[in-house]
């Protein structure tokens, strides 16, 4: 029995919170419950204001058995802005718009160098997805060609340090293993098109619902976000050429990642998938769905606070 928790993003009071609405009380081993785990979909860092406070819940809780989780996006991005490029500079560039996504991390550890150092050595230990005989669970997207690529070149379903190196080189197998898990199957939008995403910055392609049929679907419908710019056209084939569809025989999948509002959270539920990201670092809310083994999953299991 796990209850799935989504994109928590430093916001440690909205964790507590949920964790003591779910019947979880804190011990000398932090927060645990008499019959049930946690299980963290990734992204505890970055925006929110107890970023550390978040982590150190959600490891005690871990360490002690009493919760699981995966990488999240963000953790990879952390882990990749520490490490340096061999021939100088860092894996992930310190752009500007790099920079401010991991800014409200770097300073809440200001001065605190070594704790953050431990802490990124800790999300290597984190898997890049899970899976039992009732359940599967990711950050961002569970593709069966990336995650049986994933299982023949990780170690125990992990990144280490040699992989990390071959991940950050651009269209290699595991580059685009790690990025579509991590961060979502894309779409590059139709020529001359683009977007702003919610930090401003300029898009050409965009992330798709790659739970849906993708035969004759249009730019706009297969979009998570709401991009008024995008066609009703269909899109060509050879664009989701080489695609699996989470087919609706499969087991339920539960995943975070995509920024949802939770009106709209309807559209991205049905028997076996469960997006649970509600923007908590937008001032939104912080999701989590209490599973039971059911392999037809229940909106009414829901949780916000």
């Amino acid at each position: 029995m796990y209850d799935f928790i989504g994109d928590i993003h430093g916001h440690a009071d909205k964790l507590r919170e949920i964790l003591e609405k779910m019947g979880y009380g804190e011990g000398e081993y932090g927060y645990a419950h008499p019959s049930r785990k946690v299980f963290f979909l990734g992204d505890f860092i970055d925006r929110g204001p107890k970023i550390r406070e978040t982590l150190e819940i959600a490891r005690r809780m871990i360490d002690s058995g009493n919760a699981l989780a995966v990488m999240g996006n963000h953790e990879y991005n952390a882990v990749m802005f520490h490490y340096p490029e061999k021939s100088g500079g860092h894996l992930r560039r310190h752009l500007i718009k790099n920079i401010v996504q991991h800014y409200e991390t770097i300073k809440q550890f200001h001065n605190k160098q070594e704790e953050y150092e431990d802490y990124l050595d800790w999300f290597l230990t984190l898997p890049l997805f899970y899976e039992t005989d009732s359940f599967r669970a990711v950050h961002a997207c569970w593709d069966p060609n990336h995650i049986n690529f994933l299982r023949s070149n990780l170690q125990n379903d992990r990144l280490y340090d040699a992989l990390i190196y071959e991940a950050a080189v651009e269209k290699s197998g595991i580059y685009t293993a790690v990025e579509d898990t991590l961060k979502g199957r894309e779409l590059r939008m139709p020529d001359g098109l683009y977007f702003k995403d919610k930090e401003d910055n300029i898009r050409h392609e965009y992330r798709i619902k790659w739970w849906e049929d993708l035969e004759n679907i249009s730019f706009k419908k297969l979009s998570i976000e709401q991009i008024d710019s995008l066609p009703d056209s269909i899109v060509p084939t050879e664009f989701i050429s080489n695609t699996k569809v989470y087919g609706a025989d499969e087991k339920p999948v539960f995943f975070g990642h995509y920024w949802l509002s939770y009106e709209r959270q309807p559209n991205f539920f049905r028997d076996n998938i469960c997006c649970l990201d509600y923007s908590v670092a937008k001032k939104g809310h912080l999701a989590a769905y209490r599973f039971d083994g059911e392999q037809k999953l229940d909106l009414e299991k829901r949780l916000i606070v």
